[in-house]
C-alpha cells in the first residue's frame, strides 16, 4: 500500500474516533455540537471519496489525496526548462495539479554534481512521494540517493539510460527508477547538415568528458559520420571555464559545429555562438530552443512533449497503477526540422526548400 494511502486511512480512523468521542460529549454546548457536525461531514466525504476510488463505479479517473514531488534539474537551459514545463502539464492532464492536489519543490544544480547530490538528499530527507530528475547527472544522483528508500524516481532528458546504468540492455530499470530518453536523431541531423552544407568536411563537437550521455552521442556521431562524408573533430572539456579556449581551438579546425544535449556546453551556448559568428562558421542545434538562440538549424525533439510523456509515467506511479521498477524507459517518436532564417542570412546560406517546406517551425529573429 502506498504511503499516502496509509496516511489517508489513518486520518479516516482518527476522524471516526473523534466523532465517537464527540457524540458521547454532545450535550456540553453548541460549540461542541458544531465541531462534531463538521467532523462528521468531513469523515463522510472522505469515506465517500475512497469508496468512489475503489469501487470503479465512475467512468472518470478519480485522483484523491495530496502528493509531494521534488523536481531536480541539472542545469539551466531551454530544453530542460521545457521538460519541466511539460512534466507538470502531463501530470495535470492526469488530474494531478500543482496548487490543488500537488505540492512541488524545484531546485536547479547549476551543472554541479555535488549540488545535485545535496538536492536529492534533501528530497529524500523530506519524504517526497516522487522525485523527477531532469538530465542524466541528476537522474544518476537521484538513483543513488533513493536506493535504500521506497521513493520512486522518474527521469527525463536522459540520452542513454543504459550507458548511465539506470537500465539494462533490454530497457528494464535497475531499481525503482524509470523515465524518458532524449536520444538524439543523429543520422537525421547528419543528413540535414549535408543537405545545407554540401561542401563541408569537418564537423566539430564539444562535450563534457564526465557526462556519459555526451560520450554516447559523440560515439554515435563518429560511427555514422563517414556515411555522410564528414570527419568528426571532437573537443572534450571538464568545466564551463574550459569552453572559451576550447571553442577557439575547435573553430579553427572545422567547417561547422553541431551541438549535442551536453548540459554544461549548452548552458554556455551564447559564448560558442558569438565566437562562431566571428568566424562565419555555422552552428547546428540539437533542439528548438538552441535554434531560437542563434543556431542555424536542427533536426530536434520537442522537449515539452517529452516532459508531458514523462508526466504521464509519473502519474501512473503516483496513482498506484504501476511501479517505476516495472516500467521500461520510453523514447519520444520522431524528429522535426527547425530553422532560423536570420542566422542563415547572416551566414550567407540559403536553407533548402526541401527542409523549410516541412519545418515544424521557422524563426526570423535571434533571442537574447
Amino acid at each position: 500500500m502506498k504511503k499516502n494511502e496509509l496516511m489517508k486511512r489513518a486520518a479516516l480512523f482518527t476522524a471516526m474516533a473523534m466523532l465517537t468521542a464527540g457524540l458521547t460529549a454532545c450535550g456540553s454546548g453548541a460549540e461542541s455540537t458544531e465541531s462534531v457536525s463538521d467532523t462528521a461531514d468531513t469523515t463522510v466525504a472522505e469515506a465517500a471519496a475512497e469508496e468512489t476510488e475503489t469501487s470503479g463505479a465512475s467512468e472518470e479517473s478519480t485522483v484523491s489525496g495530496d502528493f509531494t514531488i521534488g523536481i531536480g534539474q541539472f542545469a539551466e537551459h531551454g530544453s530542460l526548462d521545457n521538460c519541466r514545463e511539460g512534466f507538470l502539464q502531463g501530470l495535470s492532464e492526469e488530474g494531478i495539479v500543482e496548487g490543488e492536489n500537488l505540492e512541488v519543490t524545484y531546485n536547479n544544480a547549476n551543472a554541479d554534481g555535488s549540488i545535485a547530490s545535496q538536492i536529492n538528499q534533501s528530497y529524500v530527507g523530506s519524504g517526497v512521494d516522487l522525485i523527477c530528475a531532469i538530465a542524466t547527472p541528476m537522474a544518476q544522483s537521484a538513483y543513488a540517493a533513493t536506493k535504500n528508500t521506497d521513493i520512486p524516481v522518474i527521469y527525463t532528458a536522459v540520452t542513454d539510460p543504459v550507458a548511465a546504468e539506470l537500465a539494462d540492455a533490454e530497457g528494464t530499470p535497475v531499481g525503482n527508477i524509470t523515465g524518458t530518453s532524449d536520444k538524439l536523431p543523429v543520422e537525421e541531423q547528419l543528413k540535414m547538415v549535408r543537405e545545407i552544407l554540401p561542401e563541408a568536411k569537418k564537423l566539430g563537437i564539444m562535450y563534457t568528458t564526465s557526462e556519459v550521455n555526451s560520450e554516447s552521442s559523440v560515439a554515435e556521431y563518429k560511427e555514422l559520420a563517414s556515411d555522410y562524408g564528414f570527419e568528426i573533430v571532437e573537443s572534450g572539456i571538464s568545466t564551463s571555464a574550459d569552453i572559451p579556449l576550447a571553442a577557439d581551438t575547435l573553430l579553427n579546425d572545422v567547417d561547422c559545429v553541431t551541438m549535442i544535449t551536453d548540459n554544461t556546453v549548452v548552458a554556455s551556448l551564447p559564448v560558442i555562438l558569438s565566437k562562431a559568428a566571428a568566424k562565419n562558421i555555422p552552428v547546428f542545434g540539437s533542439e528548438i530552443e538552441q535554434v531560437k538562440k542563434g543556431c542555424l538549424a536542427a533536426m530536434g525533439l520537442d522537449y515539452v512533449e517529452l516532459g508531458k510523456q514523462t508526466g504521464h509515467m509519473a502519474a501512473k506511479v503516483l496513482k498506484g497503477e504501476a511501479e517505476a521498477s516495472d516500467m521500461s524507459f520510453e523514447l519520444i517518436a520522431g524528429a522535426s526540422f527547425y530553422g532560423n532564417t536570420k542566422v542563415a542570412a547572416d551566414l550567407g546560406i540559403e536553407l533548402p526548400a526541401s527542409l523549410t517546406d516541412s519545418a515544424a517551425e521557422m524563426f526570423d529573429t535571434v533571442e537574447e
